[in-house]
């Protein structure tokens, strides 16, 4: 049976959601104030679950400190303060809704995690009430 650990990190960033190939006027309709050609920024907090078996000499799935660090290294150092359109390469033509982040996020956070721990599902809270997550199949 597998244990589940779930770590909050938090970073802040604009986006403007925006589908280039449809016109202007559908964009305005669909994403209304998100569509600002400027961008809006939102405080998001990333939630990530792993599972896996308990070693049963330290008691951890994982270290959450060390979990907390590949988040760190694999997303919020590029994302933080940035505007998501414009400034992170790795986005680069992505609509960067909730939706999208989750799946990109977690596409890049499951290969880093050491052996034995595996991404079950990683949420993006673009507000304290929206939120949208990616998971694998079994989760």
């Amino acid at each position: 049976m597998a244990t589940t650990v779930t770590v909050k990190v938090y970073f802040e960033a604009a986006h403007r959601l925006h589908n280039p190939a449809c016109s202007d006027e559908w964009n305005r309709e669909v994403f209304g104030k998100c569509n600002n050609q400027h961008g809006h920024g939102h405080n998001y907090v990333i939630e990530a679950s792993v599972r896996g078996d308990v070693d049963p000499a330290s008691g951890y799935l994982i270290d959450m400190k060390d979990l907390k660090g590949v988040l760190q290294r694999t997303v919020i150092d590029d994302v933080d303060h940035r505007h998501l359109n414009l400034e992170v390469p790795w986005l680069g033509g992505l609509n960067p809704t909730a939706e999208n982040l989750a799946r990109v996020f977690f596409e890049r956070v499951a290969p880093a995690l050491p052996d034995g721990v595996e991404l079950a599902a990683l949420t993006v809270h673009e507000t304290e009430r929206n939120s949208a997550t990616f998971s694998n199949s079994q989760f």
